[in-house]
């Protein structure tokens, strides 16, 4: 394939992905900010308390 031949797929590709709506690809939801807050401070006080413990800090 030649250069121009390329780089005129890759821009049709480029203009179908901007122009296509965005499906959901089943992750999470936004709605769960609280949850997510909560879990994440869990995860890094659980993570000092383990560095703590095992003199690392």
């Amino acid at each position: 394939m030649s250069t121009t031949a390329a780089t005129a797929a890759t821009a049709a590709t480029a203009a179908t992905a901007a122009t296509a709506p965005r499906t959901r690809t089943g992750g999470p939801g936004d709605d769960s900010r609280l949850l997510e807050n909560i879990l994440g401070w869990t995860l890094v006080v659980a993570l000092a308390m383990l560095l703590t413990q095992t003199g690392l800090i």
